[in-house]
């Protein structure tokens, strides 16, 4: 059985721009950075950080070119595919993209605003005005019970 999945939480790292196919499709490419932190042998803490490139099609890709700027935390979900081409000098290029799936916008970073025409009332809502209220800002917490928890040996696989 092959599998081929692709889930990351990072954030956006340049305002994405929505661009059209000749046929009329919506495409929406945009980089999104990820970061490791640890602390080595000697207790130094460390970081590393990665970037990913995201394909996004359709409605995801207008609603990525409409909500998502730069420093937006985002979540996407999709495949791995990797394109070659040759340039006009003649080197080969090679780059690896994430075929977005799935995408869930995450907590709008402070004083952003919508790339789309505002518009509509300041309730508060994500995409009319650009505020978002500190209920929206809040990241939920998951209590689970340990009854809840179900023991290793349960597992069916």
């Amino acid at each position: 059985m092959d599998f081929n999945k692709a889930i990351i939480v990072g954030r956006v790292i340049a305002n994405p721009e929505l661009r059209t196919t000749p046929t009329g499709q919506a495409v929406t490419t945009l980089g999104v950075a990820t970061n490791r932190v640890w602390t080595d042998k000697s207790g130094a803490k460390q970081e590393e950080a990665e970037f990913h490139n995201v394909v996004l099609w359709g409605r995801q890709a207008e609603i990525a070119s409409q909500f998502l700027v730069k420093g937006a935390t985002v979540l996407i979900e999709g495949r791995l595919r990797t394109r070659s081409w040759t340039d006009k000098q003649g080197a080969q290029h090679r780059t690896t993209e994430i075929m977005a799936e799935r995408m869930q916008l995450g907590p709008r970073p402070m004083g952003a605003q919508p790339s789309s025409p505002a518009g509509g009332s300041s309730d508060g809502q994500r995409g009319q005005t650009g505020t978002i209220s500190a209920k929206e800002e809040e990241i939920p917490t998951i209590n689970l019970e340990e009854e809840d928890m179900k023991p290793l040996d349960d597992i069916p696989f």
